[in-house]
């Protein structure tokens, strides 16, 4: 009994630890607040169901406008209530209160006059009653985006804001067109160039149903399941827990799309795990965290951001997903060498028999889960039902849930979806929102074709230079988690610019915004997944960041790889692509072996080797013919000499 109590009192200081990390404040609601919450949560669901599925509601349907508007309503201004405007407010403050009602009521009065809106337009608006009320909707929806995302992105969408005001007096590519400040408010809040374009469809009408989806699977058991599976393969091996890891965190992440939910959904089984077993805190947490981001970009569900790719560049979300599948493996690949690398390097051996559950045992009681995966994957690529998939998904995981007790979608179960999914959507709702300040501001001012000719005369039209640019770029728009935000700015802005210069493969660029985007979330300062890791290892963030760059150092410059060698995303013959991708493991192998010291079937390795693999294995990655030769020879050169000493040593 005593043992049970003290399990129970370590979870729930891990729950409290990691809610502490995400800067959430929901379970400290009072009631009435809690059930406002989930009233308003409940009804967006219900809202989107009636929308994207075009049912009619006393012979009409839903406007878009009128949607959109509502969702502002329910999910926007509860976003006051659940994430606090100071790290010090445990409590909703009167002034929360006050913005969450002005939210709510603001918005629901824009859902009344939608039809206006939509048929006469009030992108100069009608009267000083809504001139004042867009003004104070436009400072709540940017303070939403300051709470989710930090004082930068502030910063960036009130410049974007305001920009239209002053275009004509700015210099150079800043230069645009300008409006007045009242078309300025009124084309930001009321037109689709504005709050309800881009960001609010992509919110709408995608990415809704996935974020359900995902709240269904955690509230069902799936991070267990995906853990106990992934033990049940991979849990005997060197380093297993780690391994472990790798494979349960590319299941859950593919579905759940946020690499911070992936690291709670599975490394508070994880990363205690590796530490039992011989890593060291800081490893384990930076283990998990690389994981877990690589989960946001894994096929066949990747989230909702295949999606948002695909309408961005008109092509179907199968062959987004098929050119997302190399990179992928390249990804999880590098991470599991390195791994294994590190475990022979300091002798770490896998689990015990007894720690390691039954892989018969294990099918019998999550099967469900497998089977919506292989549901998911079929209803996305085969039938192509797109945004419809996570709604049929849910509704079979409902009734597949009742295959077993321990998974039965009981009413308190129930409630915690909709309570998951309401915190999941309002939050994601606080990142995507503010982003249709930034597209207004480049697009009615006709500045975006100037960002385009800026970023190649920054770079000095060469290719590599602009590269790296939009990798920084990404990198710092993703800081937050904001892969969808980050994406939309960088297709508007830098994408044309590197494409036109380098005659660069249009999904590789692509690709290759949202890979920097989603390493942002390992590479400090910010690292959002290694500090939730951190929280869990009850590590130092800091030297957990660190772990996590040189454990990923290869994915760095996996995009770097793919855009170079558009093969590597099937942009090319399949037998080109399956050369590229063996020679591109084969790379990985040895640049993991060098970043860690040790190599396969040669132990370990001095400084001298590990330098020549690792530029060798980079070397024989780009697509030139010379690079791969004189990659090679580094290579063969290395091991022939490495085999030679050993030899002698022998003897």
């Amino acid at each position: 009994m005593h043992n049970g109590d003290a399990s129970e009192h370590s979870k729930k200081s891990l729950v409290e630890e990691i809610k502490r990390a995400e800067m959430t404040r929901y379970s400290g609601l009072p009631r009435p607040l809690k059930v406002w919450f989930l009233i308003l949560s409940t009804a967006g669901l219900l809202l989107a169901i009636l929308f994207i599925f075009n049912i009619a509601y006393e012979g009409k349907v839903l406007l878009p406008a009128q949607y959109y508007y509502l969702l502002i309503a329910f999910y926007s201004s509860n976003i006051f209530l659940i994430i606090p405007g100071r790290k010090k407010d445990d409590k909703v403050p009167w002034y929360d209160l006050i913005a969450t009602f002005l939210t709510f009521g603001i918005a629901f009065y824009c859902f009344l006059n939608a039809g206006e809106i939509t048929d006469i337009g009030w992108r100069t608006p009608p009267s000083s009653l809504q001139l004042v009320l867009g003004i104070i909707l436009a400072i709540l929806i940017l303070e939403t985006g300051r709470r989710i995302a930090g004082n930068v992105y502030l910063i960036v969408c009130l410049f974007f804001a305001s920009y239209p005001i002053f275009a004509h007096q700015m210099p150079g590519i800043l230069f645009g067109t300008p409006l007045t400040f009242a078309d300025t408010i009124g084309t930001h809040m009321f037109t689709t160039e504005g709050m309800l374009g881009l960001p609010a469809k992509i919110m709408g009408d995608i990415i809704i149903g996935f974020l359900l989806f995902a709240a269904v699977l955690i509230a069902s058991g799936a991070g267990d399941f995906f853990v106990r599976f992934a033990l049940s393969t991979f849990g005997r091996f060197r380093g297993g827990p780690a391994k472990v890891a790798c494979l349960s965190s590319a299941l859950f992440g593919s579905v759940s799309g946020s690499p911070v939910s992936n690291v709670v959904g599975t490394g508070s089984i994880t990363i205690p795990t590796m530490i039992r077993t011989g890593f060291s805190p800081p490893r384990a947490a930076a283990i998990e965290a690389c994981a877990s981001t690589g989960g946001a970009l894994m096929p066949p569900v990747m989230g909702a951001i295949a999606f948002v790719m695909a309408g961005f560049l008109s092509i179907t979300y199968r062959e987004v997903c098929i050119a997302a599948t190399i990179p992928a493996i390249l990804y999880y690949f590098g991470l599991l060498m390195q791994i294994d690398a590190y475990s022979a390097q300091r002798g770490l051996k896998g689990l015990s028999p007894e720690d390691i559950p039954s892989f018969i045992k294990t099918m019998k009681s999550g099967w469900p889960y497998l089977a919506i995966l292989a549901f998911l994957a079929w209803g996305l690529l085969y039938m192509e039902w797109e945004m419809y998939t996570p709604w049929y998904a849910c509704v079979l995981m409902f009734f597949l849930s009742f295959c077993s007790r321990e998974t039965m979608m009981t009413p308190k179960k129930v409630i915690g979806v909709l309570t998951t999914a309401g915190q999941i959507v309002t939050t994601t709702m606080g990142a995507m929102m503010p982003i249709s300040f930034i597209i207004a501001g480049l697009t009615v001012t006709g500045s975006a074709a100037s960002f385009t000719t800026g970023i190649v005369n920054l770079g000095g039209g060469n290719v590599f230079v602009i590269l790296v640019l939009g990798a920084i770029a990404s990198y710092i728009l993703g800081m937050a988690g904001m892969f969808v935000s980050a994406y939309i700015f960088l297709a508007v802005t830098f994408a044309p610019a590197v494409i036109q210069v380098g005659n660069l493969n249009t999904i590789a660029v692509h690709l290759f915004i949202l890979y920097w985007a989603m390493l942002s979330c390992i590479t400090p300062p910010v690292a959002m997944a290694v500090f939730v890791a951190a929280a869990i290892g009850k590590t130092d963030p800091m030297k957990t960041g660190m772990h996590a760059v040189r454990l990923a150092i290869v994915t760095y410059f996996i995009p770097f790889f793919f855009v170079y060698n558009p093969a590597l995303v099937f942009q090319a013959q399949p037998l080109k692509s399956l050369y590229t991708f063996v020679v591109a493991l084969l790379g990985i192998v040895f640049i993991s072996g060098g970043m860690e010291g040790y190599l396969w079937m040669y132990g370990k390795l001095k400084l001298w080797a590990r330098l020549l693999l690792v530029v060798g294995g980079f070397l024989i990655v780009f697509p030139e013919t010379y690079t791969d030769i004189i990659g090679a020879v580094f290579i063969l050169g290395t091991l022939i000499v490495l085999k030679i000493t050993r030899n002698i040593k022998t003897l």
